[in-house]
């Protein structure tokens, strides 16, 4: 995640491992699994092809029922270490300064792994990087120094970039949590809510659907330039075209409307889709812009990125019959609930990659000993259930996901394509 001041990620909105992990299974393919319900579920049939990969093995229930109290760990209510296992892992986060009360409820999470996950073989290091590159460094080498096998975080991507120099040197792994795929690189891996997937699953989701000429209304942000140039090859790899696109400055979208408006509005309208890849809080001014130049989303639909998952979005009139892609909601939901239940506060959307790291580490060390965290481990490209569904690293860094589209109606969003628990082959 970018600081704040350079606005360059997106972590509060974007918007994505579904059962507890208590007994871990790895099929043939290899799809790992260890996210979190409260209920309990029965396993499916293990498959034995190697791909498609296998089915995500789902199970177990909880170590402690929501609503209850689990027994408290070393640093259960603070300190510097969760848990006294052999092996030791990295978390650095910005306990102190810029970011400080997302990386406390991250820290949460991280507990709420640790003993969901039934007290595994790790001792976290939790680390401050106070909000800084250079706090970053600092934590990152007094991890190292304890013995640290990998590190997860940190959550700004100069921060990420910062701690990537220790790490590399000392040749541990590094899982990030910034949504700036810039600073990921071959051993520094970006565990977030990337918008290139999203950008990829909602432009074939409509082609999918007969959508063959798109139209795009775009903010000249870092977050704009990003989709931008995903969506122009997205468009193109789907043999679809895109017919006009219009950048606007933050907050004054009206002029690029009126200019792309005879490509979005009447009977000669040329698209039969428009993406806007914009925030909650700017989304009004646009739909306005939109209302007032005739726009019709029954005509042209609007699609868009998880940045729409947000419910006061979901009576404009512009975006009704609108399609956005997003990790499945039901996941978190799941885990807010029980992270509710243990702390008394609704976590942030980000805090579930806390949790999904903690519970990856986890489940690596059961499953692979000393090559838990080898780079053909954490690229297995069957890739990893969490929380936020399947997901799964590739060798430069980036992540990819299984993503759920939705579709917005009468102030609600409706599942229209489920997120698939079994990812593509890799470039396909």
């Amino acid at each position: 995640m970018a600081r704040p001041k350079r606005g360059r990620d997106r972590l509060a909105r974007v918007a994505a491992l579904t059962a507890i992990l208590g007994t871990l299974s790895l099929t043939l393919g290899g799809c790992l699994g260890f996210g979190g319900s409260s209920a309990s579920r029965r396993a499916p049939p293990a498959r034995a092809e190697l791909s498609p990969p296998a089915d995500v093995p789902l199970s177990v229930t909880p170590a402690n029922p929501a609503g209850s109290s689990p027994p408290l760990t070393p640093a259960a209510a603070g300190g510097n270490r969760i848990g006294s296992g052999s092996v030791k892992v990295a978390l650095v986060l910005p306990l102190t300064g810029t970011g400080m009360a997302v990386g406390s409820a991250m820290r949460n999470a991280a507990q709420l792994a640790y003993d969901e996950g039934q007290q595994p073989d790790l001792t976290i290091l939790v680390e401050d990087d106070r909000g800084s590159p250079d706090g970053a460094r600092d934590a990152t080498q007094d991890a190292l120094k304890q013995g640290a096998d990998i590190v997860l975080g940190p959550v700004f991507a100069a921060n990420v970039q910062a701690a990537a120099v220790p790490a590399k040197a000392a040749g541990k792994p590094v899982i990030g949590f910034s949504t700036d795929a810039s600073v990921a690189s071959r051993g520094i891996y970006l565990l977030s809510f990337l918008p290139q997937p999203e950008v990829d699953r909602i432009v074939d989701e409509s082609v999918a659907d007969g959508k063959r000429s798109f139209a795009a209304l775009i903010p000249e942000t870092a977050y704009g330039n990003a989709v931008e140039a995903e969506f122009r090859e997205a468009v193109a790899r789907k043999g679809a075209r895109v017919a006009a696109v219009e950048r606007y400055a933050p907050g004054a979208p009206g002029p690029a409307v009126e200019r792309l408006a005879r490509v979005i509005t009447g009977s000669g309208a040329t698209a039969d889709a428009l993406f806007i890849p914009e925030t909650a809080e700017a989304m009004p001014a646009v739909a306005a812009a939109l209302t007032k130049a005739g726009y019709n989303p029954a005509r042209v639909r609007p699609v868009g990125t998880a940045l729409w998952n947000e419910p006061a979005l979901f009576a404009l009139p512009a975006l009704q019959g609108g399609r956005f892609a997003s990790p499945d909601r039901n996941g978190f939901s799941n885990f807010s609930g029980r992270y509710q239940a243990r702390f008394g506060s609704v976590p942030p959307r980000v805090a579930s990659l806390a949790y999904d790291a903690v519970m990856l580490s986890a489940a690596l060390t059961r499953q692979y000993g000393s090559q838990r965290f080898a780079e053909t481990t954490l690229t297995n490209a069957s890739g990893f259930a969490g929380t936020d569904g399947t997901f799964r690293f590739r060798p430069e860094g980036l992540s990819e996901r299984s993503l759920a589209v939705y579709e917005i109606r009468n102030n609600a969003a409706t599942l229209v394509s489920p997120a698939p628990r079994v990812l593509a082959k890799p470039g396909t």
